[in-house]
Parts: structure tokens; sequence; C-alpha cells
């Protein structure tokens, strides 16, 4: 129980300052840290992830988000979160595992790069260019749900630099937009793994407590800290769980 507790506040951390990457920790933190097995991880990721994001957002609800782009992302994320799931239960979970590894390690390099704003076609100052806006607002939103379901993220690794790069969202709002994008596909992923899965609520009320808590307290001191900084140590932790993570499946699949 004291591992879920500590590791759910890095998650909700992680969520809070920079509107993603909490599921890139919460699925090795459930397998490794607290001892779950992947089938079970992932939808128990999904749900954490959701229901800290949800509190992350309430602080950014009024003016942070750009609810149309999120609803059209999160909608095209659905389908294609069930479609990710589908494909999630024909591999190996050690295979899942040693993906997840190198995943990580594409977000961490995201990570240390620098995310400029663009003026995208969804962008103020894009005008009125909604075909091209919606139609890569669906792209992005069907590659993340993907994702979401194969390997129980919520992607927002992913949202935030489509966001502002494809789409030419804002950055400030960009991140609350993140959020909420999660939240859905989240629950999209959830809802397919629902009759796969048995839920350790003990786990769940300590890892997710945690994490909420983390999320909120997060959303609300960002301002005050350096976006830079933040991101040079998420990077680094990413690194080292990864590594961690990758050693972990190869040995399984060695065995196996």
């Amino acid at each position: 129980m004291i591992p879920a507790v500590a590791l759910g506040l890095i998650v909700g951390i992680a969520l809070g300052l920079i509107g993603g990457g909490g599921s890139i920790i919460a699925v090795p933190a459930l397998v490794y840290g607290v001892g779950m097995e992947p089938g079970d991880a992932i939808p128990t990721s999904l749900l954490v992830v959701g229901l800290s994001s949800l509190a992350a957002v309430l602080p950014r609800f009024r003016n942070g988000v750009n609810w149309r782009i999120a609803l059209i992302v999160g909608a095209a994320g659905v389908p294609a979160a069930w479609a990710g799931t589908a494909l999630g239960r024909l591999l190996d979970p050690n295979v899942l595992m040693l993906g997840f590894s190198a995943l990580m390690i594409a977000v961490g390099i995201r990570m240390l790069q620098n995310t400029a704003e663009s003026s995208g076609p969804c962008s103020p100052k894009g005008g009125s260019a909604w075909k091209p806006c919606i139609l890569r607002a669906l792209a992005v939103g069907i590659l993340v749900g993907v994702l979401t379901g194969l390997l129980g993220v919520g992607g927002g690794f992913l949202i935030i630099p489509a966001l502002t790069l494809l789409l030419g969202i804002p950055m400030r709002q960009a991140v609350g937009t993140s959020l909420v994008i999660i939240v859905i596909n989240s629950t999209a992923g959830l809802w397919a793994h629902a009759s796969s899965f048995t839920i350790d609520w003990s786990i769940v009320l300590a890892f997710s407590g945690a994490a909420v808590t983390g999320s909120f307290a997060a959303s609300r001191l960002s301002h005050r800290l350096n976006d830079r900084v933040v991101n040079i140590v998420f990077a680094v932790v990413i690194f080292i769980v990864a590594a961690g993570v990758a050693i972990g499946a190869i040995i399984d699949l060695s065995r196996a």
C-alpha cells in the first residue's frame, strides 16, 4: 500500500504539471512497484489516470480548455481505444511491456525537446480553416485512442505537441485540452477492458487517491515552476523507468 500511495503521487504530479505523462509511469509502477499483472495494470492505470486528469483540469475548467477540439479528438479516440484493446489481447504481456519501454524512451526524448506553438488550422490565427482542422483533430484522436487501448496510456505526451504543432492550439489551452481528452480516452479504454479484469479496490483507492491529490495540487502550482526544468527531470525519470521495464521484459521473454 505504501508503494501505491508514493507512486500515485508521482503520477498525479506529472499530470498536474505537464498535462500528460502520468500513465507512462502508472503502468510500470503498478506492474513492478505494486505487483500487478500487465493485463490488470493497464485498465487500472486508465482508471487512475482518468480520475487524476479530471482533478487536474478543474482549475483550468473555465478558460484553459478548447472544448470544441477536446470533444472532436476525444470522440475519434473512443472507437480507436476499443480497437487498441482488441489488438492488445492478441499480444504477449511481455511484448507489450517491451513496446511500452520503447514508447517511454520516445516520450523522454520528446520531453527534452522544446514544443513551440504554431499558427495551425485550429488556432485563433488560422482563420476559418475548419475542414483541415477537423481532419487533423480526427487523425490525432485515432492515434492516441489506439495507444490508450493497447498500452493503457492517456496519450498526453502525444496530445500536447499535436495540439500545439499540428493544430495550432495555444499552449495556455493545450494542457487543459489534453487533460479533457485523456479523461475521455481513459473512460473509453477502461470500458473496453471492463469484462476482462478484476478491480483491486484497495490498490485503486490508495493509488488513485494519492494521484488525484498530487494532480490537483501540482495543477495549481504549475504556473510557478520553470517548464524546462520540469521537463528535464521528468524525462530523466522516464529513461530510468524505461530501462528497468525493458530489462524485466527481456528477462521474462528469455525465460519463456
